[in-house]
């Protein structure tokens, strides 16, 4: 019986075992940023506040002091504060994991992993600056936006990636009897 589920229990090892280990070395990496911001959840703030100014909403942002999190502002009023939670590693390495569980053709996955990596970081800007644009307009609705939709909304970005690959990225190369 065992022997029937071989692959399924192959792939979870090697889905948690990256997905683990990964994770430890991420959390080393925070926690080796004591009271500031790590420099991904600056630069994913300073890139989501240069698209913002470019689309015509004024924002800035400022590194709170003492605490590990960014303040995005517009003129001197604060909007909404980053922090490392919001700098889409964690979605990320979620994607690779299940990249690496799940493998194929390495040719595709040399390209595959890096522009998925590449969407993911894109919806994760444009996340920022929706919920940037909630904490302004809707207040009342940003923990519900923030907590629940837009986690939805990445993680179905992430399952549709995952999606991709497995109708594209692998089966086109296999052939597969109905």
């Amino acid at each position: 019986m065992l022997k029937d589920f071989k692959y399924a229990f192959l792939f979870l090892g090697k889905f948690l075992t990256v997905y683990f280990v990964t994770n430890v070395l991420y959390g080393f990496y925070i926690n080796s940023y004591e009271n500031t911001p790590d420099p991904i959840t600056y630069r994913v703030t300073e890139q989501t506040s240069y698209v913002q100014n470019l689309f015509g909403t004024e924002s800035s942002i400022q590194v709170n002091d003492g605490k590990k999190s960014i303040l995005m502002r517009e003129n001197e009023t604060g909007v909404i504060n980053v922090f490392e939670g919001c700098n889409g590693i964690n979605v990320m390495i979620v994607f690779v994991a299940f990249m690496i569980a799940f493998w194929g053709p390495i040719k595709r996955m040399i390209w595959f992993v890096p522009l998925g990596l590449l969407v993911i970081h894109l919806f994760n800007l444009l996340r920022i600056m929706l919920l940037y644009h909630a904490a302004q307009f809707n207040t009342h609705y940003f923990y519900y936006i923030h907590k629940y939709f837009f986690t939805a909304a990445l993680y179905l970005v992430v399952i549709g990636l995952w999606i991709i690959w497995i109708r594209w990225g692998v089966r086109q190369t296999q052939k597969v009897e109905p």
